[in-house]
């Protein structure tokens, strides 16, 4: 047993002879997954769950601690729309409850926790941005507050005396920072108990979450069996790696795709990842068949262009977030500006004030967060008016409506004067 989880199933018994449907519903849950325990148990939930008709319940719980959401979070919205797809009961969970008390999970310091206004207004962007991918509509949308709340200080009490200090000193991040004699707040460790309270209050038969989450997905394990009920599984996900190809997505490391964002911006980001890459965005991102993915991962190692393949995820996931389309449309206007073409949408502006420095001039118009940043991509040839590179630091742009580009994909039609 693992000694950052509350339990585990050391060993897995041998699999019985599967139906064709549960077959299939191990295979599509096993896809691109970090774990899946206890995979028999898992098994005989969906055995029971094909002989009886009764669909299994699906927990995801979410804090909203921040409004956007990009690619990384939808490696598990995925999954979750694979089982929602094979008829089970998807239950998205607002920790509007846990998010008050902030989760320190990979972290060395407490999450702040969040007024209600701000957790309320992340709730409302969540649930327009979940229903990109799943179908909120046959999904069980439900809040942790509505038994965080009624626990009262009783409760929490009696909740706390399930698990042991001891135990909770186990986890990954409260061992180091105890190790560090970083501080812990007693009250930090009421989250995981929180967190696998939802659990026995939803009596979910599988909880799905990022593999930073398993020591809290395990606890709910340990809730359920000590509240009598049958325990859940868990299914771990991957953290998706970035478009640097090194850190996972994030928005501090600037290496994400926001899903909101524009169908041109987000095929050509999806277009900018590396071959080696691309094949494990396959794997997590894409709902293309196992088989279809490693037909063309063959054909590709057989002198297929990677870009072929590049350009199928692209525009399958730029459909997936806005249509299919739009998708094409974003090919078409990427391969406009491949050829030096300049798109037909993109932002015009006035400025005054010429003759304008051409740093100056890239940063009042929005192209570059400095002057010295915009001085750097003249010097790196990454600069074009109506076309022309400029390789002139010096420059002083005269009075005149032109196109300024600024690398492959920032322009700004802008009429100085």
């Amino acid at each position: 047993m693992s000694s950052n989880t509350p339990s585990a199933a050391a060993e897995q018994p041998a699999q019985p002879a599967l139906s064709e449907g549960v077959r299939h519903a191990l295979e599509l849950s096993l896809r691109g997954c970090s774990e899946l325990l206890p995979q028999a148990d898992w098994i005989k939930k969906l055995q029971r769950s094909e002989a009886t008709g009764q669909p299994l319940r699906v927990k995801f719980g979410m804090d909203p601690t921040a409004p956007d959401l990009h690619l990384g979070h939808t490696v598990v919205f995925n999954k979750l729309r694979q089982l929602q797809d094979l008829g089970h009961t998807v239950i998205p969970l607002i920790g509007d409850f846990t998010t008050m008390i902030g989760d320190p999970s990979g972290r060395n310091s407490t999450r702040p926790p969040l007024t209600r206004e701000q957790i309320e207004a992340n709730a409302r962007t969540y649930f327009d941005q979940l229903r990109l991918v799943l179908d909120l509509d046959r999904a069980e949308v439900r809040y942790n507050s509505e038994w965080g709340d009624e626990l009262g200080s009783r409760g929490m009490i009696l909740l706390a005396g399930k698990y042991t200090v001891a135990r909770m000193l186990e986890r990954d991040d409260f061992t180091k920072r105890f190790a560090s004699q970083t501080p812990i707040s007693v009250h930090e460790f009421l989250y995981p108990l929180v967190q696998g309270y939802d659990s026995v209050a939803l009596k979910s038969d599988i909880e799905l979450g990022g593999t930073d989450q398993k020591f809290n997905l395990l606890m709910g394990r340990h809730l359920q069996a000590e509240y009598g009920q049958e325990p859940q599984c868990i299914l771990t996900m991957p953290l998706l790696v970035g478009l640097d190809g090194v850190d996972k997505m994030s928005k501090s490391k600037n290496n994400y795709i926001g899903i909101t964002e524009p169908a041109n911006t987000m095929f050509a980001k999806v277009l900018s990842i590396s071959d080696e890459l691309m094949w494990n965005w396959f794997e997590l991102l894409s709902f293309r068949p196992l088989s279809e993915i490693a037909q063309l991962k063959a054909e590709v190692t057989a002198g297929r262009n990677p870009k072929d393949a590049k350009v199928m995820l692209a525009k399958e996931i730029t459909a997936r977030f806005h249509n299919a389309a739009a998708a094409e449309a974003a090919e078409a206007d990427f391969n406009n500006r491949a050829r030096g073409g300049i798109p037909d949408d993109i932002p015009e502006l006035s400025l005054s004030g010429a003759p304008l420095p051409i740093g100056q001039l890239l940063k009042a118009a929005g192209l570059v967060a400095s002057t010295s940043e915009g001085l750097r991509m003249v010097d790196g040839g990454g600069v074009r008016i109506d076309g022309t590179v400029i390789s002139d630091r010096g420059l002083k742009v005269q009075a005149a409506t032109m196109v300024l580009q600024v690398g492959k994909r920032r322009f700004a039609r802008v009429t100085l004067s």
